[in-house]
C-alpha cells in the first residue's frame, strides 16, 4: 500500500542500509478495503467447524483441508485436461451444446456460493519452500501472483452452475484472464516456513464476465496477517475461446454483498475511463504538457542555439537506460487448462522484472507496493518465445513505477505481438533519481507512468 507523499521520507533508521529489502512493519497489517473488511473471519468460512472456531475467540490456526495443488488437479480434471502432455489439445467443440442460450437460463448465485478458501503448505512441502523462498528469507510475490491467478479461475468455476450440464460432462466453458484491476500488498513480510491461505470470492458479475476478488494471508502470533489483495476480471468463452457465453448473474445474500455489488459497477465504470484516458486516446493535459517542456528545457544546454544538445541534469537518469529485457521460451508446463501460456507464469516474470529493474535502477532492493491494470490482449501458444522489457517510466520521492510490455517474437519472420502490459509501483528505503525522457514516445510513456502512480496514490490515500 503507498504511503502520502509527505510522509514518504520518514526516517527507515537501519533500514535505509543500501541493498536491504525488508522494511520495518508497522504492525499487523490492516485492512485493504471495503472488500476485505470482516471476510474471511466474519463468515463465508471453509468448514463449519472453521466458523465455530472463530465465533468461540480461538486462537489456533483454523484446520484448511484443501490445499490449491489438489483444487488445480481437480479443476484440471473437470476440464478434461490430458497429463502428461500432448501437442494437440482434445477437442471440445462437442461441448457447445451444453452452453446457456441466456443468462435467463443461469440461477442466480449469491458471493458466498463461489467463496472458497484453500493453503499454500509451506510449512509441509520443504521443495514447496524451495521454490517460493528468496535469498533473504522472504516469499517471491511472483509466485503468489501466480497463485492468484489461477485460483481465480478455480473461484469463477465455482461460481458459474449450468443447470443443462449433465453429470459426468466436462465443463464446457473457457475461462480467460482479461485483466487484473489491482494487486496491493501490505507492510506484512511472508514467511516462506508458515503456511499462506488464498481464499476469495466473485465479487460482481455482467453478461459474460466476472470479478473476483483474492486474499493471500499468513496465520502468526494468533492472527491473520494480511499479505495482499487482488481483483480479476475473468471472461467466459465457449469450449474453443471463440466466442463469449453466459455467466450466473449474482443476486447479494446480504446488505454486505449489495454494497459489494455496487461497488463493483463503480469499478466496471472506472476501467471504462482509464481505458479511454490512456496517451494514445487522450492529449496530454496542459499540466502535462507544461511538465515535459519544462524537462526539456531542464536538460539542454543554454549556451547551444540550437538546443540539440542534451544534458543529464543531477541526480537523474535518461530513461532509455532503464529499460531491462529478456526473452523466455515457454514450455508445456507453463500452460493453463486450454494448452496455451498460463497468465500467472506471464505475471510472475514480469512481476520479477519489473523488480530487476528498479534495483538497477535505484541501487537499493526495492519493495512492489502494488501492481494495476494488467491487461492481456491476447493468448500465448505454449512453445512460443516471449520477449518482456521493462522500463522505469516514472519516479517521485522514494517511489519507481515501471512498466513491463510483454511480446511474442516470430524469429522466422520477425516480427513481434504485444501481448500483455503491466503497470507496478515500488518503494525504494531512499530517494531515487529523477528518470528523464529523451523521444516524444519516453515522454508518453512518462506520462502514462504518472497517471497510473497518482491514481494509485489517490486510492490508496485514507485507506486503512
Amino acid at each position: 500500500m503507498l504511503v502520502p507523499i509527505a510522509m514518504s521520507r520518514r526516517v527507515l533508521g537501519t533500514l535505509l542500509i543500501r541493498n536491504y529489502q525488508v522494511m520495518t512493519p508497522n504492525g499487523p497489517a490492516k485492512a485493504m478495503s471495503l472488500l476485505h473488511s470482516g471476510l474471511p473471519l466474519t463468515g463465508y468460512q471453509f468448514t463449519p467447524n472453521m466458523k465455530e472456531q472463530i465465533r468461540n475467540g480461538s486462537t489456533q490456526q483454523p484446520d484448511i483441508k484443501v490445499t490449491l495443488n489438489e483444487l488445480k488437479l481437480a479443476f484440471a480434471k473437470e476440464m478434461g485436461v490430458d497429463h502428461p502432455f500432448k501437442p494437440f489439445a482434445n477437442d471440445r467443440e462437442h461441448l457447445t451444446k451444453y452452453l446457456p442460450k441466456s443468462q435467463e437460463e443461469m440461477p442466480k448465485r449469491s458471493m458466498q456460493d463461489s467463496y472458497i478458501a484453500a493453503s499454500i503448505p509451506l510449512s509441509q512441502d520443504t521443495a514447496l519452500q524451495e521454490k517460493y523462498v528468496t535469498f533473504l528469507g522472504s516469499v517471491r510475490l511472483g509466485r503468489l501472483v501466480e497463485d492468484m491467478d489461477i485460483f481465480a479461475v478455480i473461484v469463477a468455476r465455482k461460481h458459474i452452475l449450468n443447470p443443462q450440464l449433465p453429470d459426468g460432462v466436462h465443463f464446457p466453458q473457457t475461462l480467460v484472464t482479461v485483466l487484473v484491476d489491482r494487486i496491493d500488498f501490505t507492510e506484512y513480510l511472508p514467511k516462506p516456513n508458515k503456511d499462506i491461505k488464498i481464499s476469495g470470492h466473485v465479487s460482481w458479475a455482467g453478461k459474460s464476465t466476472l470479478e473476483v476478488v483474492v486474499w493471500l494471508e499468513q496465520f502468526e502470533d494468533g492472527n491473520w496477517q494480511r499479505i495482499t489483495r487482488a481483483l480479476f476480471l475473468l471472461a467466459a468463452r465457449d469450449p474453443t475461446n471463440a466466442y463469449a457465453t453466459m455467466v450466473n448473474p449474482i443476486d447479494p445474500a446480504n446488505e454486505r454483498e449489495k454494497t459489494i455489488l455496487a461497488g463493483g459497477e463503480d469499478r466496471k465504470k472506472r476501467r471504462l475511463e482509464i481505458g479511454f484516458a490512456h496517451v494514445s486516446k487522450q492529449v496530454p493535459s496542459a499540466q502535462e504538457q507544461k511538465l515535459l517542456h519544462s524537462m526539456y528545457i531542464k536538460t539542454t544546454d543554454p549556451s547551444d542555439i540550437s538546443m540539440s544538445k542534451r544534458v543529464l541534469p543531477a541526480n537523474s537518469a535518461w530513461m532509455s537506460s532503464s529499460k531491462v529485457s529478456n526473452v523466455i521460451l515457454a514450455q508445456p508446463e507453463d500452460r493453463n487448462l486450454h494448452n496455451t501460456v498460463f497468465g500467472g507464469f506471464i505475471m510472475r516474470h514480469a512481476t520479477e522484472l519489473s523488480w530487476i529493474a528498479s534495483y538497477m535502477y535505484c541501487k537499493y532492493r526495492p519493495r512492489t507496493r502494488s501492481m494495476s491494470d494488467i491487461s492481456f490482449k491476447q493468448p500465448i501458444a505454449v512453445n512460443s518465445l516471449i520477449q518482456m522489457h521493462a522500463t522505469v517510466v516514472y519516479t517521485q520521492m522514494n517511489f519507481i513505477q515501471t512498466t513491463v510490455f510483454a511480446q511474442v517474437y516470430n524469429p522466422l519472420s520477425g516480427s513481434t505481438s504485444t501481448t500483455n502490459a503491466f503497470h507496478f509501483t515500488l518503494e525504494a528505503p531512499d530517494i531515487v533519481p529523477e528518470v528523464i525522457p529523451q523521444t516524444y514516445y519516453e515522454a508518453m510513456l512518462y506520462i502514462d507512468g504518472r497517471r497510473h502512480f497518482q491514481k494509485d496514490l489517490k486510492d490508496t490515500q485514507g485507506v486503512s
